[in-house]
């Protein structure tokens, strides 16, 4: 969950200050300013990376929080697509992982 975060801080970093070199394509239905979806990679990744932190603290609010943040980043990523193809279908699979082994039942240790 962290690597996701912080590629897709990466990803916003990028938008914002070179948005200039990112090809758009013209009359797609999820049109936005490439420094608008900078700033949303930007600060999903923020939240994503410290969720994943928080994930080490075993809480149950943390595994929900980070189900719907990489939930919201697959849908990021997705509306992304037609800028960076390689780079969202790469997040979007680390995403469908973080979410399914979070989902996933976990065996305890037995002692």
């Amino acid at each position: 969950m962290i690597f996701g975060g912080l590629m897709a801080v990466f990803e916003g970093i990028a938008a914002i200050a070179k948005d200039d070199i990112f090809v758009t394509t013209p009359n797609f239905t999820y049109e936005f300013s490439l420094t608008g979806w900078g700033w949303v990679h930007l600060i999903l990744g923020i939240l994503v990376a410290l969720t994943g932190f928080a994930l080490f603290s075993g809480a149950v609010w943390a595994r929900a929080a980070a189900v719907v943040l990489a939930g919201l980043s697959m849908l990021a990523n997705f509306a992304w697509l037609p800028y960076q193809p390689v780079w969202s279908i790469v997040l979007i699979v680390v995403d469908g992982f973080i979410i399914w082994a979070l989902c996933s039942p976990r065996r305890e240790a037995q002692a």
